[in-house]
Parts: structure tokens; C-alpha cells; sequence
């Protein structure tokens, strides 16, 4: 089993990714325009696709990092996928620095993995893997490294994001309707399942966890 349980494409994006989703076994697969990102994989993983001359293009014209910025406003969690080779980057009417320097500022400083994929089936299969290994790793007891926000309502926002199900968007919202990382954590699973944007499914999973 993939993992991949649902899945929304844009509607700009070829028209395989369609059955190549169906072919990971996603259970529902669906087309409409998203706000932001190029699939949005079981309500939580955002993913922006883009092909090395897009890349470029998009480093060109100020895009990109735009495109970064609305990804972090979004409710799932952010990742970036690269699709191409070594051959597209040569291509590009692009200086190496200045890719390398695009690609750090989105990993680092934005904080938004970015992958690479050599086409659109092994890209598919990076999301596929990407959800198998979410669910492996909220099995154990990995603590999460790495950045650390310094103001007290990021720290709490971060903190949040740590449960299963939640991106940025949904713990800004429990931190609005419950005041303090305390009182979500002690919540329980019918007061979580009132909270827009979460419901009984992520409820249930938040509770699980935390007991």
C-alpha cells in the first residue's frame, strides 16, 4: 500500500499525472485549480512541481520565491520537487551559482525540502515515499532537529506543527481557538474535531499520539 490516499492535481499540470497517481494506488484522485502548489496529497502535503526551465524561468522573473511564500501560508507542509537532469541544467540560460543560490535560500532559509526527481513517474513515486516514510516516523520517537524559531508564538506554532495532520495553517488555528499549546494538547478529540480545518480523522490522530 502507497499510502497516497488522496490526491488533488492542478489542473494546469499534464494530464498523466492523473493515472500515474491512480497507478500508486491513490484512492481518490482529483482535478481542479489549486490556490497554490501542483498536488495536494492527503490534505497535508503540498508539493510544487517544477521542471528545471521552469525553475530558471521562474528565478528570472521573481516567481519563485513568491511561490515559496504562499506555500508556507498554506495549511499542508511545503515541498519543492525538482524534475530533470544534469543535461536541462546545462540548458538553462542560468548561472550555477545563481540556481545553487536559489535552492539553498528555499532549503534553508525558507525551510522547504526540495528534491529531485528525473521525470514526472519518478516524482510520482518521491510522494509516494515521502508518505510511507511520514507514517514510519510517526511511529517512533524521532525528535525533530534543525531550526528552532526564537518568538514565543512561532516556538508555539512550530511546536504544533509536530503533530500529525497539522501544517502551519492548521496550528495557527488551534493556537487561535485554544490559546496555548497546553490547552490543545489537553484537549479532547471532539473539542479538536470542531476546530476548522481539522475534523474527526485528524482528531483522532492528534489524541492517539499525545495518549
Amino acid at each position: 500500500m502507497s499510502g497516497i490516499v488522496d490526491v488533488i492535481i492542478d489542473d494546469r499540470e499534464p494530464a498523466k499525472f492523473y493515472e500515474l497517481f491512480k497507478d500508486a494506488g491513490a484512492k481518490s484522485v482529483r482535478v481542479e485549480r489549486l490556490p497554490v502548489g501542483d498536488f495536494i496529497v492527503n490534505q497535508r502535503w503540498v508539493i510544487e512541481r517544477k521542471t528545471i526551465a521552469d525553475l530558471c524561468i521562474s528565478l528570472v522573473d521573481g516567481r519563485l520565491f513568491k511561490q515559496a511564500v504562499n506555500m508556507l501560508k498554506s495549511a499542508g507542509h511545503p515541498v519543492i520537487i525538482l524534475e530533470g537532469n544534469s543535461r536541462d541544467f546545462a540548458r538553462c540560460n542560468v548561472s550555477r551559482e545563481a540556481v545553487q543560490g536559489a535552492l539553498i535560500t528555499l532549503s534553508v532559509f525558507f525551510n522547504i525540502p526540495v528534491l529531485r526527481a528525473l521525470d514526472s513517474e519518478e516524482l510520482v513515486r518521491l510522494i509516494e515515499y515521502t508518505v510511507i516514510q511520514e507514517g514510519r516516523f510517526q511511529k517512533s520517537a524521532i525528535h525533530r532537529y534543525g531550526y528552532r524559531p526564537k518568538r514565543r508564538k512561532a516556538r508555539q506554532i512550530f511546536l504544533l506543527q509536530g503533530l500529525p495532520g497539522i501544517g502551519r495553517g492548521r496550528a495557527e488555528k488551534l493556537l487561535e481557538v485554544f490559546g496555548s499549546v497546553e490547552e490543545v494538547i489537553t484537549a479532547d478529540e471532539e473539542e479538536l474535531a470542531e476546530v476548522d480545518g481539522i475534523g474527526k480523522t485528524t482528531a483522532k490522530r492528534i489524541r492517539n499520539i499525545l495518549s
